[in-house]
Protein backbone atom coordinates (compact mmCIF):
# COMPACT_ATOMS: atom_id res chain seq x y z
CA UNK A 1 0.00 0.00 0.00
CA UNK A 2 2.43 2.74 1.28
CA UNK A 3 6.46 2.45 0.04
CA UNK A 4 8.25 3.64 2.59
CA UNK A 5 11.99 4.24 2.18
CA UNK A 6 14.24 3.36 5.46
CA UNK A 7 14.65 6.99 6.15
CA UNK A 8 10.30 7.14 6.62
CA UNK A 9 10.50 4.15 8.86
CA UNK A 10 13.35 5.52 11.13
CA UNK A 11 11.64 9.03 11.60
CA UNK A 12 8.07 6.93 12.51
CA UNK A 13 10.26 4.64 14.90
CA UNK A 14 11.33 7.81 16.35
CA UNK A 15 7.93 9.69 16.17
CA UNK A 16 6.35 6.69 18.03
CA UNK A 17 9.06 5.93 20.69
CA UNK A 18 8.44 10.12 21.36
CA UNK A 19 5.02 9.71 21.59
CA UNK A 20 5.25 6.53 23.89
CA UNK A 21 8.02 8.58 26.04
CA UNK A 22 5.70 11.60 26.32
CA UNK A 23 2.80 9.72 27.20
CA UNK A 24 4.27 7.65 29.92
CA UNK A 25 5.72 11.49 31.22
CA UNK A 26 1.87 12.77 31.15
CA UNK A 27 0.22 9.53 32.87
CA UNK A 28 3.40 10.01 35.26
CA UNK A 29 2.81 13.84 36.21
CA UNK A 30 -0.89 12.88 36.56
CA UNK A 31 -0.69 10.36 38.54
CA UNK A 32 1.82 12.55 40.84
CA UNK A 33 -0.88 15.15 41.02
CA UNK A 34 -3.79 12.58 42.07
CA UNK A 35 -1.27 10.95 44.87
CA UNK A 36 -0.44 14.77 46.07
CA UNK A 37 -4.34 15.84 46.32
CA UNK A 38 -5.49 13.10 48.50
CA UNK A 39 -6.49 13.91 51.54
CA UNK A 40 -3.86 13.25 54.18
CA UNK A 41 -4.99 11.97 57.88
CA UNK A 42 -2.36 12.53 60.94
CA UNK A 43 -2.88 9.45 62.87
CA UNK A 44 -2.69 10.26 67.00
CA UNK A 45 -3.07 8.03 69.73
CA UNK A 46 -2.09 7.95 73.21
CA UNK A 47 0.15 4.67 72.67
CA UNK A 48 3.06 5.17 70.55
CA UNK A 49 3.30 2.27 69.38
CA UNK A 50 -0.14 1.48 68.13
CA UNK A 51 0.61 4.97 66.18
CA UNK A 52 3.61 3.29 64.96
CA UNK A 53 1.63 0.69 63.67
CA UNK A 54 -0.97 1.70 62.04
CA UNK A 55 1.09 4.46 60.34
CA UNK A 56 3.76 2.08 58.83
CA UNK A 57 1.64 0.60 56.67
CA UNK A 58 0.26 4.04 55.01
CA UNK A 59 4.24 4.50 54.85
CA UNK A 60 5.16 1.66 53.24
CA UNK A 61 2.62 1.79 50.40
CA UNK A 62 3.70 5.54 49.94
CA UNK A 63 7.03 4.43 49.81
CA UNK A 64 6.46 1.90 46.94
CA UNK A 65 4.24 5.04 45.14
CA UNK A 66 6.93 7.53 45.37
CA UNK A 67 9.36 4.81 43.93
CA UNK A 68 6.81 3.65 41.27
CA UNK A 69 6.09 7.26 40.58
CA UNK A 70 10.05 7.86 40.03
CA UNK A 71 10.59 4.83 37.64
CA UNK A 72 7.61 5.60 35.37
CA UNK A 73 9.51 9.63 35.24
CA UNK A 74 13.26 8.03 34.73
CA UNK A 75 11.81 5.94 32.03
CA UNK A 76 9.03 8.43 30.21
CA UNK A 77 12.29 10.82 29.72
CA UNK A 78 14.45 8.10 28.72
CA UNK A 79 12.38 7.19 25.61
CA UNK A 80 11.73 10.85 25.19
CA UNK A 81 15.27 11.35 24.92
CA UNK A 82 15.59 8.57 22.86
CA UNK A 83 12.52 9.62 20.17
CA UNK A 84 14.39 13.18 20.11
CA UNK A 85 18.03 11.54 19.09
CA UNK A 86 16.28 9.20 16.87
CA UNK A 87 14.50 12.78 14.74
CA UNK A 88 17.81 14.25 14.59
CA UNK A 89 19.85 11.81 13.24
CA UNK A 90 17.65 11.04 10.91
CA UNK A 91 17.56 15.06 9.60
CA UNK A 92 20.99 14.64 9.51
CA UNK A 93 21.58 11.50 7.42
CA UNK A 94 21.99 11.72 3.59
CA UNK A 95 19.05 10.47 1.28
CA UNK A 96 19.60 6.89 0.35
CA UNK A 97 19.27 6.40 -3.54
CA UNK A 98 16.36 4.33 -4.39
CA UNK A 99 17.04 0.46 -4.86
CA UNK A 100 16.77 -0.56 -8.85
CA UNK A 101 14.07 -3.50 -9.20
CA UNK A 102 15.29 -6.84 -9.11
CA UNK A 103 14.74 -7.58 -13.16
CA UNK A 104 16.95 -4.97 -14.00
CA UNK A 105 19.98 -6.54 -12.38
CA UNK A 106 19.57 -9.36 -13.87
CA UNK A 107 19.27 -7.74 -17.66
CA UNK A 108 22.35 -5.58 -16.16
CA UNK A 109 24.10 -8.67 -15.48
CA UNK A 110 23.60 -10.47 -18.87
CA UNK A 111 24.51 -7.06 -20.66
CA UNK A 112 27.83 -7.61 -19.03
CA UNK A 113 28.38 -10.98 -19.91
CA UNK A 114 27.85 -10.26 -23.62
CA UNK A 115 30.18 -7.47 -23.63
CA UNK A 116 32.60 -9.51 -21.96
CA UNK A 117 32.37 -12.27 -25.08
CA UNK A 118 32.34 -9.31 -27.73
CA UNK A 119 36.04 -8.08 -26.41
CA UNK A 120 38.77 -9.86 -28.61
CA UNK A 121 41.30 -11.65 -26.45
CA UNK A 122 44.99 -11.19 -26.13
CA UNK A 123 47.44 -13.75 -26.96
CA UNK A 124 50.43 -14.40 -25.00
CA UNK A 125 53.73 -13.88 -26.62
CA UNK A 126 56.47 -15.97 -25.22
CA UNK A 127 59.63 -13.43 -23.89
CA UNK A 128 63.41 -14.33 -25.08
CA UNK A 129 65.24 -16.42 -22.76
CA UNK A 130 67.48 -14.63 -21.16
CA UNK A 131 65.14 -11.91 -19.79
CA UNK A 132 62.85 -15.03 -18.10
CA UNK A 133 65.98 -16.89 -16.14
CA UNK A 134 68.15 -13.89 -14.93
CA UNK A 135 65.79 -11.61 -12.97
CA UNK A 136 67.70 -8.33 -11.77
CA UNK A 137 68.45 -8.26 -8.50
CA UNK A 138 66.47 -5.15 -6.52
CA UNK A 139 68.97 -3.10 -4.86
CA UNK A 140 67.35 -1.01 -1.70
CA UNK A 141 68.92 1.35 0.63
CA UNK A 142 68.87 0.07 4.16
CA UNK A 143 66.48 2.27 6.58
CA UNK A 144 68.42 3.93 8.99
CA UNK A 145 66.97 2.86 12.69
CA UNK A 146 64.47 4.71 14.14
CA UNK A 147 65.12 5.08 17.92
CA UNK A 148 62.42 6.22 20.39
CA UNK A 149 61.95 9.75 21.57
CA UNK A 150 63.97 10.42 24.60
CA UNK A 151 63.41 13.57 26.20
CA UNK A 152 66.32 16.05 27.09
CA UNK A 153 66.72 16.64 30.80
CA UNK A 154 67.73 19.94 31.98
CA UNK A 155 68.75 20.77 35.57
CA UNK A 156 68.42 23.65 37.16
CA UNK A 157 70.50 24.59 40.25
CA UNK A 158 68.62 26.07 42.97
CA UNK A 159 68.71 29.57 43.32
CA UNK A 160 70.23 31.05 46.80
CA UNK A 161 68.05 32.94 48.80
CA UNK A 162 68.68 35.86 50.82
CA UNK A 163 68.23 35.73 54.31
CA UNK A 164 65.18 37.93 55.93
CA UNK A 165 66.56 40.52 58.29
CA UNK A 166 64.41 38.50 60.93
CA UNK A 167 66.40 35.80 60.37
CA UNK A 168 69.62 37.39 60.45
CA UNK A 169 69.12 38.86 63.31
CA UNK A 170 67.91 35.77 65.20
CA UNK A 171 71.29 34.10 63.78
CA UNK A 172 73.39 36.91 64.71
CA UNK A 173 74.63 36.97 68.66
CA UNK A 174 73.77 39.96 70.43
CA UNK A 175 75.93 42.70 70.62
CA UNK A 176 76.75 42.49 74.89
CA UNK A 177 77.71 38.89 74.11
CA UNK A 178 80.39 39.47 71.27
CA UNK A 179 82.42 41.77 73.53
Amino acid sequence: MFKLNLRDKITFSGIMVLMVGVGLLIFTFVSAYGFLTQSLSILTSADLAQTFGEALAPLISTCIRVMYLGVMGWIGSLLTIRGVTILSQVRQMPAVPAQEPIAAKETAREDVTEKAKKVPKIEKTEKPEAETTQPEPKQTEPKPESKPYEPEIIMLPPKTVEPTEEERMQTQPPQSEQK
